[in-house]
């Protein structure tokens, strides 16, 4: 297999778990439990694709300070290439997650740098087998740097609701697009849509109820894939981007991948860890087999 191309933010995260996100008023909250550690959806698709056995070129940007220095060593791996851009100041990427049992999510940017320089990524981009173009002001040139060379482009939007400007670039220039359904108010409306513009394929999370997709032949359901226990859905997201396009690389069909795409999501939610990082690909072949990927 050719190597992964994935451009976005990596950052160094302070997690802060709490009963409930707090509302809009003044109050004191006692967290149960915070720890730092790696961030970043690139990141996280970074280890997830690397623990599969994939191999990625990560382009960032990071600062020269001591969080840097901390996301470059949760990011060594022997299948992971880290290209970095210079943070203009020096301060690298920095969030505050308030983490509720839910499974809701509060991200505080702490820091939220600018590269100084726009470094070439043509060379990374020749020749991957895919580019991974994530929400960051840096990934909006490469879409049409990596259609220009025939890579093909896979875009995670997130929370995207189909009126997002920022959302509009990555959203309509995606070979692949994933979203979540957390704002989506009918996800086979948003799916129809994004088919309709050009995408091959179009691919709505759903959490514990699993995912739907939409290609040419139709729509997908997508089983969730079983856990023990949920310990931080941080990067689940990321696991299933990353499950989809290992599956896709080895050659399998789109079902096959939209079922592994839900084991690595479920192995991820199971660790503290972001992403899927402890995943291995036996692993995740053995739990994908428990997904039921049907089209309806």
């Amino acid at each position: 297999m050719s190597h992964v191309f994935v451009n976005g933010p990596a950052s160094w995260n302070t997690l802060v778990e709490v009963e409930a996100l707090p509302g809009p008023v003044s109050q004191t909250i006692f967290a149960s439990g915070y720890r730092d550690g790696l961030g970043g959806t690139s990141a996280g698709k970074a280890v997830s694709l690397a623990a599969l056995g994939v191999d990625v070129v990560l382009r960032t940007i990071l600062g020269d300070d001591e969080p840097g220095a901390l996301v470059r060593a949760a990011l060594r791996h022997e299948r992971i290439r880290l290209e970095t851009a210079e943070a203009d100041g020096g301060r690298s990427e920095r969030h505050l997650n308030l983490m509720a049992s839910d499974g809701g999510r509060l991200s505080i940017y702490l820091e939220l740098p600018q590269a100084l320089g726009a470094p070439d990524a043509g060379a990374s981009l020749h020749g991957a087998a895919v580019a991974v173009l994530d929400l960051a002001v840096s990934s909006i040139p490469l879409i049409a740097q990596a259609r220009a060379l025939g890579v093909p482009v896979w875009c995670d939007v997130h929370d995207d609701d189909g009126q997002q400007e920022f959302q509009r670039p990555f959203a309509d220039g995606a070979d692949v697009v994933v979203v979540s359904e957390s704002r989506l108010d009918d996800p086979s409306a948003y799916l129809r849509d994004r088919v309709s513009r050009g995408a091959r394929l179009a691919v709505c999370t759903r959490g514990s109820h699993g995912a739907l997709a939409l290609d040419e032949h139709g729509f997908i359901e997508v089983q969730a894939a079983p856990v023990d226990a949920v310990v931080d859905t941080n990067g689940a997201g990321d696991g299933f981007v990353a499950g989809m396009i290992a599956a896709h690389l080895a050659g399998g069909t789109t079902l096959e991948s939209l079922a592994l795409g839900a084991a690595t999501g479920a192995i991820a939610v199971t660790t503290a860890d972001l992403g899927a990082r402890t995943a291995t690909p036996e692993h995740a072949a053995a739990l994908a087999r428990r997904v039921e990927a049907r089209r309806v």
